[in-house]
Parts: C-alpha cells; structure tokens; sequence
C-alpha cells in the first residue's frame, strides 16, 4: 500500500439492501466492509444474496492499484451499477467475486 493509504475489510452483520425500481436487487446480513483512506465505506456481499440473475455482465472495467482490476455489471436502466474483483490483490482477498453496489440502503441491528 502508498503511506497513508490503508484498506481494512471486516465482517459486517447490518442488513444490507439494494433496492431499484421497487424492487429488491440485493439482501444481505453477512456483508464484508471496506474501508478505504479517501472513499466512503463500500460493502460487499456474498453473490448468493445478489439477485444476479437481474444484472448483465458490463464492458466495463477499472483498475485500482490497491485492489486490481474490477468488473461491472448493469440493471436495464442502471449501467455498470455494481462491480465485483473476480480477482483482487492479496492484501485484499476476502472481496474475491463479493458485489458491490452505489449507494445501498444500510439498516442497523
């Protein structure tokens, strides 16, 4: 990692939903989340509590020097709104094929 750039990964147990367009895109109690210098935190959840089936597999990718190469996935109306590291750095390994969404509604206890 640069100095003063630090990624930590914990086991959340907050229930974590995604919904879009009224319906629930993601369901989550076992989320993993990220905490990175500089952005705000992202939680990743388990492929098996992502209704992946809704998602198309996007032409995007984007490089972080901290946690690899990521790929996105779209709903119909909502391009590359989730994005997962199929193969992450080893700093970060426990995020491995986890999905992560923009702005996910986090409920407490």
């Amino acid at each position: 990692m640069a100095e003063g750039h630090t990624i930590t990964i914990e086991q959340g147990t907050d229930l974590v939903r995604v919904v879009h367009d009224g319906q629930v895109v993601a369901e989550s109690r076992r989320p993993l989340l990220l905490r990175e210098t500089g952005c705000p935190v992202r939680y990743y959840l388990p492929p098996e509590d992502v209704r992946t089936d809704l998602l198309s597999a996007s032409e995007t990718h984007t490089y972080c020097p901290f946690k690899g190469t990521a790929s996105y996935w779209s709903l119909p109306d909502a391009p590359d709104l989730v994005w997962a590291y199929p193969e992450p750095k080893a700093g970060v390994a426990e995020i491995k094929d986890h999905l992560c969404f923009y702005e996910p509604q986090v409920v407490k206890g």
